[in-house]
């Protein structure tokens, strides 16, 4: 990957050498070209636009502390996107302890306490221009498990491939294919019947 920076070209191998001695300009650079990635793949697991961003703030804050343990042993991307999806599973998990045990009355002024309206979350998960759509597929991604719908938003909205996912996830590739495969089957069934009501 590549990116063009003062009228040239700047690669990741540079780039990395320059994290690596501490360039500040060179952590500005990833944070552009990695903002937006991050930010969606973050959005993609927890359906939530707020803590997305302050999800990404945490992985650039992790990024600038611990650069000196990255190996090369994966892609800067693919390192990153690992870094993103464990954060974000982290999160899912700490916000199921908290709606738990927590009991949020319904005249809390506290917006951080409850999920925000589902009307009011931006819709990355996809480039649809239907904002009706864009709702059901958000409502049908939040009601397949995590697991499934992580290896669901990297491979059909971020891109990467089965092996990536394999890599930025730590499983098996034939556990990728399974927990797509079952993402997708579920998908269909949560939205053939809105579909089938519109052609009505």
């Amino acid at each position: 990957m590549s990116k063009t920076i003062h009228n040239r070209i700047v690669h990741d191998e540079e780039l990395i050498l320059r994290l690596q001695r501490g360039d500040a300009w060179a952590f500005q650079l990833l944070v552009r070209r990695f903002r937006k990635k991050i930010f969606s793949i973050a959005f993609g697991i927890t359906l939530d636009a707020e803590e997305s961003r302050d999800i990404m703030q945490e992985v650039f804050l992790q990024v600038y502390r611990t650069f000196g343990d990255f190996r090369g042993d994966a892609s800067l991307a693919t390192w990153l996107h690992r870094i993103t999806v464990n954060r974000s599973l982290n999160w899912k998990r700490r916000w199921a302890r908290r709606f738990k045990w927590l009991h949020v009355s319904t005249d809390s002024t506290d917006s951080r306490s409850a999920p925000e309206p589902e009307s009011d979350l931006p819709s990355p998960e996809t480039r649809m221009a239907n904002v009706q759509t864009r709702q059901r597929i958000g409502n049908a991604l939040k009601m397949l498990p995590d697991q499934a719908r992580t290896v669901f938003v990297l491979r059909e909205l971020e891109g990467l491939t089965y092996e990536e996912i394999a890599d930025v996830v730590g499983i098996k590739l034939g556990t990728v294919r399974s927990r797509l495969f079952h993402a997708r089957k579920r998908l269909r069934e949560i939205l053939q019947p809105l579909m089938e009501e519109e052609e009505q």
